[in-house]
C-alpha cells in the first residue's frame, strides 16, 4: 500500500492553505526501510544539497503524510531533507507477521535510523514530533545522543498523572485503564488491541470538524488500534536520562493556543526540569493539536526554520 491510494491525506489537504497543497511537481517520494521484519514507509523530500535532515515522528494519531502536509513539506520548500516515519502499525508501514509492536520499538527503529542516514553522510539531524512523538524526540535524543536539535508539539511525560489524566479520555482510562494494559500484558493479552480513540482524547485531535470526520476514519491514523504492549509501554516509559541531567542539545516547543488535548500546562512541567540546555517556547496563534489553521501554521514553520538556523549554523 501507498498513500497513492489513499484518500483520507487529500482530503485532508483540502482543508490546508493552498501552499501547502501538493501538486505533480510539489511532493514527496515514497521509500521503504526494513527494520527486524518491518517494513517502514518514508516520505520523504531528498536533496543532496540540503545542509540539514529533519525526521518527522507522528503521535498516537497521526501519519507521517500528515506530517510531510503541514512541515516536511515547506521545510523542504526552504531548502532542507526532510523524512516523515511511519511508524510500525501507523500510516502505509507493513508490519512483520506476528509481530506485537510496543513504544520501545519506535523509539529503537529512530535510532536505528539516525545511525542509517549519518553512515550516509554526516549532515546534521533535527528532529520533530507532533503530540506523542514530541516526547518521542526526546527518548530518541537521550538513546542516540546524535541530533543537533529536538522540536516538539508537546513534552508529555505519561509517568505524571495529571498528564495522564487530562490526555486520556477519561479517569477511567488514565487511572485503570493503564495499570489493566500491564495486567493483560503479565497474562499473555498483550497482543489484543483496542482503538486508540477509547484510550485518549482523541476527539481533540484537531479543531476544524470536517478534518475530525476524516481523522476519525482514518485507519492509519487516529483510528488507528493499539495493542497492550504498546499502551502499556508508551504509558510507562523511562527515558535514558531523567531532564535534569539532559545536555543532548536545544529543545523548541511549538504550543497551539487552541490545543484541546495537551495545553502547554502539561508540556511545562518536564521542559522546567531541563536546565543544561536552551528550551524555547512558541505559541501559535489559533492552532488546534493537530494545525489545519492560519497563522499557526506559518507561525510554526517560521519559529523551526529559525531554530534550525540557529543551531546548525
Amino acid at each position: 500500500m501507498t498513500y497513492s491510494k489513499q484518500r483520507e491525506w487529500f482530503e485532508i489537504q483540502q482543508h490546508l492553505p493552498m501552499k501547502y497543497h501538493f501538486s505533480k511537481n510539489y511532493q514527496p517520494t515514497e521509500e521503504w526501510w526494513n527494520w527486524k521484519g518491518h517494513k517502514v514507509h518514508l516520505d520523504c523530500f531528498r536533496n543532496q544539497k540540503a545542509t540539514v535532515k529533519v525526521i518527522l515522528l507522528h503521535g498516537v494519531g497521526t501519519n507521517g503524510r500528515q506530517m510531510s502536509m503541514i512541515l516536511g513539506g515547506p521545510l523542504a520548500k526552504d531548502g532542507f531533507e526532510t523524512i516523515a516515519i511511519d511508524m510500525p502499525t501507523y500510516g502505509v508501514t507493513e508490519v512483520k507477521k506476528g509481530a506485537v509492536v510496543k513504544y520501545d520499538d519506535w523509539v529503537d527503529f529512530a535510532c536505528d535510523y539516525i545511525d542509517y542516514e549519518l553512515r550516509r553522510d554526516d549532515r546534521p539531524i533535527v528532529l520533530y514530533g507532533l503530540s506523542a512523538g514530541g516526547m518521542e524526540t526526546y527518548h530518541v535524543a537521550v538513546k542516540n545522543k546524535k541530533v543537533k536539535g529536538i522540536i516538539g508539539m508537546t513534552f508529555l511525560d505519561q509517568r505524571n498523572q495529571q498528564v495522564r489524566d487530562e490526555t486520556a479520555r477519561n479517569l477511567f482510562m488514565s487511572r485503570v485503564g493503564i495499570p489493566l494494559a500491564g495486567f493483560a500484558c503479565k497474562i499473555g493479552f498483550g497482543s489484543f488491541k483496542m482503538k486508540m480513540s477509547v484510550a485518549s482524547k482523541m476527539s481533540a485531535l484537531c479543531n476544524d470538524k470536517n478534518v475530525m470526520d476524516v481523522f476519525n476514519r482514518d485507519k492509519t491514523s487516529a483510528a488507528n488500534k493499539a495493542s497492550m504492549e504498546f499502551l502499556n509501554s508508551y504509558g510507562n516509559y523511562s527515558p535514558d536520562i531523567e531532564p535534569e541531567d539532559f545536555d543532548v542539545c536545544p529543545i523548541l516547543l511549538t504550543q497551539p493556543d487552541q490545543d484541546r488535548w495537551t495545553p502547554l500546562h502539561l508540556s511545562t512541567p518536564f521542559l522546567d526540569r531541563i536546565k543544561k540546555v536552551d528550551v524555547e517556547i512558541v505559541h501559535l496563534e489559533n492552532g488546534g493539536h493537530y494545525p489545519v489553521e492560519q497563522p499557526a501554521l506559518d507561525q510554526m514553520h517560521d519559529a523551526i526554520l529559525a531554530f534550525i538556523h540557529k543551531i546548525t549554523k
